[in-house]
């Protein structure tokens, strides 16, 4: 019999959320942030979804994801598509969703193997879950 283990091997992996709070391979994390596939989890810095700006996105650009999971916060609002352009000229597929559902995306987009980044907003103004 053969046994695999839920998580994807060497990837990141989101096992938990609220509204003010995401975890990532079991470490909290109470900050916007960028979770890609691989590697290390960044900072994304952003407090707000009207501070959105396009350096926002650009920061992106340097993970090279194929796939672009974009959570938007507690409830569905969508950037200014001006704001990403760079990622839709470099042929990044980029979805939105609130942080609830791009976190569950996120992780089965990783646990397929994906090139999928995570850019979650934790939006300090939203009141607390």
């Amino acid at each position: 019999m053969k046994f695999q283990l839920d998580e994807p091997q060497g990837g990141n992996s989101i096992s938990r959320h609220d509204g003010q709070c995401v975890w990532v391979n079991g470490q909290p994390h109470r900050q916007s942030l960028l979770v890609p596939w691989r590697g290390e989890v960044q900072t994304w810095n952003v407090k707000r979804f009207e501070e959105l700006g396009e350096a926002h996105f650009q920061q992106i650009l340097t993970l090279k994801p194929e796939l672009v999971v974009f959570g938007s916060g507690a409830k569905l609002r969508f950037a200014n598509p001006r704001l990403y352009r760079g990622l839709i000229e470099a042929r990044i597929g980029i979805e939105t969703m609130d942080l609830a559902a791009a976190c569950r995306t996120y992780n089965v987009l990783a646990s397929e193997g994906r090139a999928v980044l995570a850019a979650l907003l934790i939006d300090d103004s939203a009141p607390a879950a």
